[in-house]
């Protein structure tokens, strides 16, 4: 039997704190009254989980576009819950640690996971460098890459971390590859419910992949754009349309391309911006974007925007002109600099926002 989600599992416990329902809205409310910021806010999220209402409201992150407030139905966060818990194999009294805000979706299923499974949770700070018990083994963990990169070293009593909310840039990839430890790739949105899709990411006990895996219950499509179709039905009431172009390996996987809207139209060939940016990083190790301006011959050419007070450099330039590892539609025509990118609240580059800054 499916768990309501006006349940608390017995085994659950907050803080090493076993609570009942009703007396876990006594924890929210004193966090709401006497928290800090960040447990405030998990305190007004606990407040709406524990009411008699099914929904909640959460804020979508508007790295590519403008913030929305959407409904959620909390039957599908617990849906969402047990897949995450049988992809993973988490038991009731397995340890969860969170350090992510309750802002946002990925804060918010943290709880809710362990509030369903009977996970043991123990919440942090969010911060970009979380402090935590590091003599304490957990089972469980989400984290932003920027997390993971301030943490690496000490991550190694965390059996399984989950990486999501912004792409992982090459030079992190190198390090998780020396690392023992579990690490996994999310894709998902606000409006999945979080993740619907995991891939592992390659360390010194486990195979990395390309292709991203569904979730229980989740299959994929594809539009006549190439983009992504998410058919969730114990998530969404209908199937969500992307703009997310794949390679679709079956109706189970898919390898991420780059966004629609993104690609780049240079005489003909298709470039994704995200792609190039990726063989980039390694060169260049500042944040970059990749994007397009008008060309009378082309239509449209490559240029790059550098996230730095400096000038380019003209041994970088020439690194970047000569690399082996961009096709030569790939090569930047222009390179820009910008003194900082614009971002989301939560730490994602607002892309369209940036280049419009940079471009005029």
């Amino acid at each position: 039997m499916t768990p309501s989600f006006n349940k608390i599992h017995n085994r659950f416990k907050f803080n090493g704190h076993h609570f009942s329902h009703e007396e876990f809205k006594e924890v929210a409310y004193s966090l709401i009254k006497e928290g800090d910021y960040h447990e405030r806010i998990t305190g007004d999220f606990l407040i709406d989980w524990l009411n008699d209402d099914d929904f909640v409201f959460a804020e979508t992150s508007g790295s590519t576009g403008v913030p929305k407030r959407i409904k959620l139905q909390k039957q599908a966060m617990v849906n969402s819950a047990i897949a995450t818990g049988d992809f993973f194999g988490l038991k009731p009294g397995d340890k969860a640690l969170n350090c992510l805000s309750s802002s946002y979706i990925a804060g918010k299923m943290m709880l809710v996971r362990a509030m369903i499974l009977g996970l043991e949770i123990d919440c942090e700070t969010p911060d970009s460098k979380p402090l935590f018990d590091t003599n304490k083994g957990y089972d469980f963990c989400a984290m932003v890459p920027m997390q993971v990169s301030e943490s690496i070293e000490k991550l190694d009593t965390i059996k399984t971390i989950i990486i999501g909310g912004s792409k992982i840039v090459p030079s992190l990839l190198e390090r998780i590859k020396n690392s023992p430890l579990k690490f996994y790739e999310t894709y998902g949105m606000t409006e999945t419910v979080t993740h619907i899709a995991i891939k592992p990411l390659e360390t010194l006990t486990q195979k990395g992949e390309d292709f991203f895996k569904a979730l229980p219950t989740v299959k994929f499509t594809q539009d006549k754009r190439d983009c992504l179709i998410i058919d969730a039905p114990k998530l969404m009431d209908v199937p969500l349309i992307t703009n997310d172009v794949v390679e679709l390996k079956s109706d189970k996987e898919f390898k991420w391309l780059g966004r629609f809207d993104n690609v780049i139209n240079s005489g003909g060939v298709k470039l994704f911006p995200e792609q190039i940016e990726q063989k980039l990083l390694p060169i260049i190790k500042k944040r970059i974007i990749v994007c397009a301006e008008p060309d009378d011959k082309f239509g449209e050419k490559v240029i790059l925007i550098v996230e730095t007070t400096d000038n380019i450099s003209e041994e970088l330039k020439t690194k970047i002109y000569t690399t082996k590892s961009l096709h030569k539609y790939e090569i930047p025509k222009h390179i820009y600099t910008t003194d900082q990118f614009v971002d989301t609240f939560n730490g994602k580059v607002q892309r369209q926002r940036t280049i419009q800054l940079v471009l005029g």
